[in-house]
């Protein structure tokens, strides 16, 4: 293949696998399999590997992330990042326009934006590469996240050629897809996680992550919307918005030039109904004076821009009856509130349910029966109760009691101290937790056994021929049962074993993670995995053993040892071991590059400034020194950092074991 064929066959794999990123990410509704996916994402790493030339910063194999940012960097913004002064209602719009009018005269122009509900970022460009983002923080100065900005797609990290000048900055605001909220919070609930109440809060956290591996898996978006450089270099707004869009930036199609001011009223109108068709949430609009010059004559005030006002739109709200209050019982245990309302429009669409979140929030709204309340659909995508109206209730109405037992199995549900939530403590006996726990093993980002999907596994359950995830790896001893059900052709039994035979290559932190351990989701199973290498070194792992581990907190560790601690979870790992199932991590092959260390034993505890806790170990292992799991008097040193536990500290000191920095641990392989 010549460098030409090859660089047209890379832009057009470029392309559709950004589309299908889209369609699964944000849309949620992907157009191709995942084996078609990834064999499209081999066939570019495979060109770009036989033509490194034509590699684009911008190439859905390179924006991965995988940096670890141990803290953000404090950044003064060269032009302050002012807020806006905002309206509900028409008249200060109108107040607003005078002013403008008596400033300025009549003769000027305004564009209205979209008001976007995310998180407002700063990004500076030297020759057209992207050097820092920076969040807006106080307004003068804010948390450097370049290494996770550019994990984002849609955000350029080179620019192709253009005139745009040396230096400049643009700013915008980074948000997340509704689609992809839901994904990704009903992920957090599944992993036992408290979900984000909506995409903004989601989109931020994202943000502040330390892995940008993380950030990256994370679907962020962005529009760009004012270009800030040394010198002028257009007189108006709009025309800088078609300038920076010709660049590459992402620019919101829907922003509009409005030569009066009963044009801006008609955008706003319009919108108030029309933002909920959008994939993406607003809460308002920005209108601002177009010619730069005219900006400048009306300044600023201390806080905000006077030649800009955002319009916020009142949080829709609407009022009918409580039906009744059911709850839904997660594979995890938790069980959640919801309400079940009179149906009524609300934000476009007919709402006949609302979370409740918790028995705190029951006990907050002082819900009875049959009351009237007020339910909105603001930021957040699932619809509220706000409040109750008590002119409506009813004299002999009675008060909603958060119920004591389980909907599914009547155990009586528990409730830890400082938590919010209620769980049904019988993981091993409640139908609805049984056969959630099983959908989850299986599924894609598990397991990943074909044929075993959710119906399937409802059905096998309901059918008496799996109560426990062992019970999967014994289904081949049953086919001929199998095919005198009905829909359970031989092909499709055939497929279904194979794809559970598979399933056993599937590394230990998969397998832990399909265990459906309470708060241990995917990215905690791989630290634990990496950290302990075995489940019984995991098990036998005390709860200072446990916390020592990078992004393993209190939470976490209790309820691994309340896991193992249980006879039966215990049973079941064994069951799972004599199936073949991998419950020892793989061993990375350790290249030595010295001796400096051979004989030394370390533990390392704490949080370090410019190693992460992998790093060191990789340190310590490549120089002949070997990582303990535990304080004894066998321990050489503890590599001690800040945030280190004090009873570890008590221990080593007890031990009398030196205590190093990670600089003293550098020295000693010099």
């Amino acid at each position: 293949m010549s460098s030409e064929e090859a660089k047209k066959r890379i832009q057009t794999l470029s392309a559709e696998l950004r589309q299908h990123n889209y369609n699964y990410y944000v849309l949620a509704m992907p157009t191709i399999t995942d084996f078609d996916f990834d064999k499209k994402l081999e066939e570019l790493i495979s060109l770009e590997t036989q033509f490194p030339e034509l590699i684009d910063p911008d190439s859905p194999t390179q924006n991965v992330g995988g940096f670890i940012t141990k803290e953000f960097q404090t950044v003064k913004h060269k032009w302050p990042m002012l807020s806006l002064g905002n309206t509900y209602n028409e008249q200060e719009l109108l107040d607003f326009d005078q002013r403008i009018r008596k400033a300025i005269g009549d003769n000027f122009e305004y564009v209205c934006e979209l008001k976007f509900d995310g998180l407002s970022m700063s990004l500076t460009y030297e020759n057209g590469k992207l050097e820092r983002a920076v969040t807006r923080g106080d307004g003068v100065q804010g948390d450097e996240v370049t290494t996770n900005v550019k994990t984002i797609r849609s955000i350029p990290k080179n620019l192709k050629e253009g005139d745009y000048p040396d230096h400049f900055e643009i700013r915008g605001e980074v948000f997340m897809h509704l689609k992809a909220f839901e994904r990704l919070n009903d992920e957090r609930i599944e992993n036992g996680e408290p979900p984000y109440a909506n995409p903004r809060n989601f989109a931020s956290g994202t943000i502040k992550l330390q892995d940008s591996a993380e950030v990256a898996k994370r679907p962020l978006d962005s529009f760009m919307y004012f270009l800030y450089t040394d010198k002028q270099l257009f007189k108006t707004h709009w025309e800088s918005l078609q300038a920076v869009k010709s660049w590459g930036f992402p620019v919101n199609e829907h922003s509009k030039l409005c030569s009066d001011f009963s044009q801006v009223m008609q955008f706003i109108a319009y919108w108030e109904n029309q933002r909920f068709n959008l994939s993406y949430d607003i809460d308002g609009i920005v209108i601002k004076v177009n010619n730069y010059s005219q900006q400048q004559e009306l300044g600023f005030t201390a806080k905000s821009p006077r030649w800009a006002i955002a319009y916020k739109y009142k949080a829709e709200r609407v009022e009918t009856e409580l039906l009744s209050v059911s709850y839904q019982v997660g594979r995890t245990g938790a069980v959640t509130p919801v309400a079940n309302l009179k149906p009524i429009l609300l934000a476009g669409t007919t709402v006949k349910r609302a979370t409740l979140h918790n028995a705190n929030e029951i006990v907050r709204l002082d819900l009875h029966e049959g009351d009237s309340v007020y339910v909105e659909k603001g930021g957040e995508i699932i619809p509220k109760i706000i409040s109750v109206n008590l002119d409506k209730r009813k004299p002999d109405a009675k008060p909603i009691l958060y119920r004591t037992t389980c909907p599914d199995c009547n155990t009586p549900l528990e409730r830890k101290e400082g938590e919010a939530v209620f769980y049904c403590p019988n993981d091993e006996g409640c139908p609805t937790q049984i056969v959630g726990k099983m959908q989850h093993f299986t599924g894609r980002k598990v397991m990943d056994i074909d044929g075993l999907g959710d119906e399937t596994i409802e059905t096998l359950y309901q059918k008496g021929f799996i109560r426990h995830i062992s019970d999967i790896y014994d289904l081949h001893n049953k086919a001929d049962q199998l095919k005198t059900m009905e829909r359970f052709g031989e092909k499709s039994i055939t497929n279904m074993l194979d794809g559970i035979e598979k399933s056993k290559q599937m590394p230990f932190d998969r397998v832990l993670f399909g265990l459906g351990i309470r708060y241990v989701g995917a990215t905690v199973a791989k630290k634990i995995a990496a950290h302990f290498k075995t489940i019984d070194n995991l098990m036998a792992a005390s709860f200072e053993e446990l916390t020592a581990v990078e992004e393993i907190g209190d939470r976490i560790a209790r309820s691994l040892i309340e896991y193992f601690q249980d006879e039966k979870h215990r049973q079941e790992i064994e069951k799972l071991k004599e199936r073949g199932l991998q419950f020892v991590a793989e061993e990375n092959e350790v290249v030595l590059q010295s001796e400096k260390l051979s004989g030394k034993t370390f533990i390392i505890s704490g949080v370090f400034e410019k190693y992460s806790r992998d790093e060191l170990t990789s340190i310590i292992e490549q120089n002949g020194g070997k990582i303990l799991s535990s304080i004894s008097a066998k321990l050489s040193y503890l590599v001690a950092g800040d945030n280190m536990g004090p009873a570890k500290l008590e221990k080593a000191n007890k031990l009398n074991i030196p205590i190093i920095s990670d600089e003293e641990l550098m020295g000693m392989i010099v």
